[in-house]
């Protein structure tokens, strides 16, 4: 952080600024004039809330995705069919054993021994070749969509989570102060804050795994020069797939995660596989930050424009990685 303070003053100045504005924004008594730029301050920090919460969301997908193809530079497009399996998977073990956290253990497992098949079966012997990764991917993808929808129907199921995690908090944001004085505080749901807080917990884990442990460097070792980790005496295969399983264990249990807090129905895969490359482009092939970064702005993006611009909302989530792509191809915290 100080390093970059040092180097980009005028930039760390900027994110100074507006970050003071949005915690004003967040917690001040909105005045009048506000209020008829922006509508009432409850859909503004309900939106800034749900962008956070669906960038978590978004993070833990592409979390996975950033290992396999941004730190690896292999090309997984069926790592949304990975996200609506585990999530189908989660639902079914839930729904018969009662246990909404069997059902997140058995979708991580499943979903990650599907990686581990994935990388020895199909990768390993497509090393390098990112065109007929794509287009083996792309044909997995098609197969696994259409027989999860022979299985499952179109229909559209939504998970229940543990009671514990039902209902609404209230938080130290005030809404509006009534005419007698009395302040209104903002609720927001408690699985929503939730899915937050794990999405920084697995953020944090991702991170300290790949810069603090041995394995973390083994990998990325093994990314730079495979060889001469090999002649090491490193079983750089059993390394590998063991980043796929991680990666792909990941996409279950985002699925889980996400058909709880949104639902699970045909398409979610294709919407969290774009989602997941975007968030990989945006914020830097390889870097956990650079992810969580990206995600979170792709997150807000969304909310935001569907709550004030409902008709070109979609458009400023390719807008960011159209200016990204122009001002720093290799992303915000990608290498060069």
């Amino acid at each position: 952080m100080r390093r970059f303070v040092e180097r980009h003053t005028f930039w760390a100045l900027v994110i100074l600024i507006v970050g003071a504005v949005f915690l004003w924004l967040i917690f001040a008594v909105w005045p009048e004039w506000l209020q008829a730029a922006f509508g009432r301050k409850k859909t503004f920090v309900n939106t800034l809330l749900n962008g956070i919460t669906l960038g978590g969301l978004y993070f833990l997908v592409a979390s996975g995705f950033t290992l396999v193809f941004g730190l690896m530079r292999n090309v997984n497009l069926a790592h949304g069919s990975m996200y609506l399996l585990g999530a189908y998977i989660g639902y079914e073990v839930a729904d018969a054993s009662g246990s909404w956290f069997l059902g997140l253990a058995v979708a991580f497992l499943a979903i990650a021994l599907s990686g581990v098949l994935l990388q020895v079966l199909i990768f390993r012997h497509m090393a390098g070749d990112d065109l007929r990764q794509t287009l083996v991917t792309i044909g997995i993808s098609i197969i696994a969509a259409d027989l999860m929808l022979a299985i499952w129907t179109g229909t559209t199921y939504q998970f229940e989570p543990p009671e514990w995690l039902f209902g609404a908090t209230e938080l130290p944001i005030v809404s509006v102060v009534k005419s007698s004085g009395a302040a209104v505080y903002i609720k927001y749901p408690v699985y929503r804050l939730t899915v937050l807080a794990v999405a920084v917990g697995v953020g944090v884990a991702l991170w300290l795994f790949l810069n603090r442990t041995k394995l973390g460097m083994m990998i990325r070792a093994g990314v730079n020069d495979r060889e001469m980790l090999s002649a090491s005496g490193v079983n750089v295969q059993l390394v590998f797939a063991l980043v796929f399983a991680i990666g792909a264990g990941l996409a279950g249990f985002a699925g889980v995660v996400g058909g709880t807090a949104l639902s699970i129905a045909p398409g979610e895969d294709i919407r969290y596989l774009l989602a997941s490359l975007i968030v990989v482009i945006v914020g830097g092939l390889g870097s956990v930050t650079g992810a969580a970064i990206g995600a979170l702005l792709i997150g807000l993006a969304e909310q935001f424009g569907l709550a004030y611009f409902p008709t070109y909302g979609v458009v400023l989530t390719f807008l960011i990685m159209v200016v990204v792509l122009a001002v720093r191809p290799q992303g915000l915290m990608g290498g060069r």
